[in-house]
Order: structure tokens, then C-alpha cells, then sequence
């Protein structure tokens, strides 16, 4: 009895060993649903960069931007040009007009907005909003956040049906102007005193038709200061494999087929793999080895 406990000790120790090195941390995938997820987005935790992972994630089978003021859909993603586009369920668009919180990145977000994109508020207060009579803060000076030069687009604007159905005046409408705040950029309607607001990232060459345009949000992400993609990275990409991170540290990892971590790229792991393959093979052959040992050992 105490040799077979002893024998089963010794097999449970090896298995500690290699067990190990045989199972991958993470298993990070390439799409969700159907859209390619690349860097620094990624399918989940420990997937992709760390810093995106918590305002970009994948839910039901959807790519979903996270922030402070909801949760949006996103219906492309740039990867060249490094933009995201994504879409507010309660944005106003020549297709329907609805009331609407606004929208809102948080502070410490890696993203900015695009300078294509055009905010117009939709039936504003010109009574009470700060649209019209906000100060500076500064020296008191009146300092209005409504763009005259984009009283066209609102002109258009209230040509699409579901907006003309409101009977509200066109002088309501505001395209609102300080969108260069970056990540701390806030458009809170019921502090503006708006019900709904509308945002167009592209006119597609027709600005005098509403129904052309692109409704939507444009948003750039930085990977760091100087916006470099990580080399590891690439390289990680190139031999088919995912970025991922793992460890206390957020070190980089890079995911590739058999579940098979690295912290180089998919190349050496594919070796790695064949390697493991033919591991229980070895493994055996050492066991029975060192167990012949082992008993021989044990009976003297």
C-alpha cells in the first residue's frame, strides 16, 4: 500500500509539471459575429491592449463601445486609418426622430473625435439653454455655442419627415460647436435643454441631400503618444496569430491555434505545438523508465 501510494505521488508530480505548459491562459478570436477584430480591440479579457478592453468589448455576437452615457453599437471599424464609427439608438436621422440623454466619452477614454463630425441639436430652448447665452468664465462675456454657419444644416435637417412632423422652428436647432474638448467631451441635452440631437460624419458629396448622409459618430483611437503600432504585435498578426496581454503586468502575449500562448509570435509556436504532440510519447517513455527505477529502488 505505501509503494502504490507512493507510485501515484510520483505520476501526480510529473503531471504538475508539464500540465502546465500544455494549457493556453486565453483563447482570443479573430471576429465577432461577423466583423475582424484586430488590435487593439479584442473578443475579451486579456484580448487585444488593455487600455481599449474595457470600452470596447464583444456582446452577443456585436462590438460595443462602452462609456459613462451608454452603450453604442459599432458599425465599422478603420483599421488603416485607426476610426471607429459607431451608432446612438436614440439619435434623431432623416429615418426617425426620438428624445435622446446625448452623448459623452469618459475622461481618461483613447479616443477623440473625428473633425468631419457635425452635432446639430433639435428643438433647444432659445429661452433658457446656454446655447445661447453661455459666459466664458473668464470675464463674463457671452460666448454662444451654436455655429451660425451651420444654420444650412439644420435648414436640411428639418426637411427629413420624422423631423418635420415635430411643427418646431428651424431656430431650434443648433449645430453645436465645441466638439474639440477631446476626451472630455460632454453633450448633455437635458443641461442644453434639447431634446434630441443628430450627427453626421460624412455628406457623402451631397450635402443638400439629407438622406444621403451618414448619420453617426466618428471616433480616432490612439494606440500611445506617438500612435505606433506595437512591432510585437505585427509580428504577432503576421503568423496568424492575436494580441492578448496576461499577468499582473499586462504583458504582451500573443495567441495562436491550439490554444498555445507566446511572447514572440505564431512561428514558434507552431514548432512548440509539433513538440507537444509528440510530448505523451516522451513523457511515457520516461515514466515507465524512472517507475522501473523507482520500484527497483523501493524494494531495496
Amino acid at each position: 500500500m505505501k509503494l502504490r501510494s507512493s507510485s501515484i505521488s510520483l505520476l501526480s508530480f510529473i503531471f504538475l509539471i508539464f500540465l502546465p505548459s500544455l494549457i493556453s491562459s486565453q483563447a482570443c478570436k479573430k471576429s465577432c459575429g461577423n466583423q475582424l477584430i484586430r488590435y487593439p480591440f479584442g473578443s475579451g479579457p486579456g484580448c487585444g491592449d488593455p487600455r481599449f478592453q474595457k470600452y470596447v468589448t464583444c456582446d452577443q455576437q456585436k462590438l460595443i463601445l462602452n462609456t459613462h452615457s451608454g452603450c453604442y453599437t459599432i458599425d465599422n471599424i478603420d483599421y488603416n486609418n485607426h476610426v471607429l464609427y459607431i451608432q446612438d439608438p436614440s439619435m434623431s436621422t432623416c429615418s426617425s426622430t426620438q428624445p435622446s440623454k446625448g452623448f459623452g466619452l469618459d475622461w481618461d477614454a483613447p479616443f477623440t473625435f473625428m473633425d468631419d463630425n457635425v452635432f446639430a441639436l433639435i428643438d433647444c430652448s432659445t429661452a433658457s439653454s446656454p446655447l445661447y447665452n453661455s459666459q466664458d468664465g473668464v470675464n463674463n462675456s457671452i460666448v454662444p455655442l451654436c455655429d451660425n454657419e451651420g444654420a444650412p444644416i439644420c435648414s436640411l435637417l428639418y426637411s427629413c419627415p420624422p423631423i418635420t412632423r415635430l411643427n418646431l422652428p428651424i431656430s431650434t436647432c443648433c449645430v453645436y460647436t465645441p466638439i474639440d474638448l477631446g476626451p472630455a467631451f460632454e453633450m448633455d441635452l437635458q443641461k442644453l435643454q434639447c431634446t434630441s440631437y443628430a450627427s453626421i460624419y460624412s455628406f457623402n458629396g451631397r450635402e443638400s441631400n439629407p438622406q444621403s448622409w451618414n448619420f453617426g459618430i466618428a471616433l480616432k483611437y490612439k494606440f500611445n503618444v506617438k500612435n505606433d503600432f506595437p512591432s510585437a504585435c505585427s509580428s504577432c498578426e503576421r503568423s496568424n496569430g492575436v494580441c492578448g496581454y496576461s499577468g499582473s503586468y499586462n504583458s504582451f502575449t500573443c495567441n495562436c491555434v491550439d490554444w498555445l500562448n507566446t511572447t514572440t509570435d505564431c512561428y514558434f509556436a507552431a514548432n512548440l505545438s509539433n513538440d507537444v504532440r509528440l510530448l505523451p510519447r516522451k513523457i511515457g517513455t520516461w515514466m515507465i523508465s524512472s517507475l522501473a527505477w523507482y520500484l527497483i529502488w523501493a524494494h531495496l
